[in-house]
């Protein structure tokens, strides 16, 4: 079975400030607080997700 890739996303600034559907896609990509870093598997939707949010995370790695 091949290993599944992830990318490792950290949260740089508050959805404060910005519409509801943007604080509920951090939610929805398992952020709760500020500098915290997820793990995700690495697909179409999350890279969705990702972009949607761009200005408020960073991608610190992928593997």
């Amino acid at each position: 079975m091949a290993k599944k890739e992830t990318i490792r996303i950290r949260q740089v600034k508050s959805g404060i400030g910005y519409s509801k559907d943007q604080r509920a896609t951090l939610v929805g990509l398992g952020f709760r607080r500020m500098n915290q870093v997820v793990e995700l598997e690495d697909t179409p939707s999350v890279r969705g997700m990702v972009n949607k949010v761009c200005h408020l995370v960073r991608i610190e790695s992928g593997e």
